[in-house]
């Protein structure tokens, strides 16, 4: 199953949903709550799309290649922590002021919005 996010709006208002398709890698978007989905980030140097995580107005991604963010609901992405030392980030939960990650080498936590990671 996809990763899907919510982005404007509130619980019940109109808004994007952004999702993960594995079968072509790529970021997309739906306008119509989920009904049709349109591509929105099709770069593959990003490596392969594993999760995503809103958190406040920047979208995180854990890919093959490191942690990306998106400051323009995921049209593109920048390198946040492509540091191969914590290995292959695998999925994230936002825990308030801390961020988690599961990665290949097992369980970091952040407080600085994903910059660093130190080991659980």
């Amino acid at each position: 199953m996809p990763q899907i996010i919510k982005t404007g709006g509130g619980l019940f208002s109109s808004g994007e949903l952004i999702r993960i398709n594995p079968s072509n890698n790529t970021i997309e978007v739906s306008t119509n709550g989920g009904r049709s989905w349109s591509p929105r980030c099709t770069n593959a140097s990003y490596g392969t799309f594993r999760d995503l995580l809103l958190v406040g107005s920047e979208i995180l991604a854990a890919t093959s290649r490191g942690l990306y963010v998106s400051t323009n609901a995921a049209r593109s992405f920048s390198p946040r922590c492509v540091n191969t030392s914590y290995g292959d980030f695998l999925n994230l939960q936002d825990e308030g002021n801390t961020l988690l990650a599961n990665t290949t080498k097992g369980l970091y936590y952040s407080t600085n919005g994903g910059r660093s990671w130190v080991r659980r």
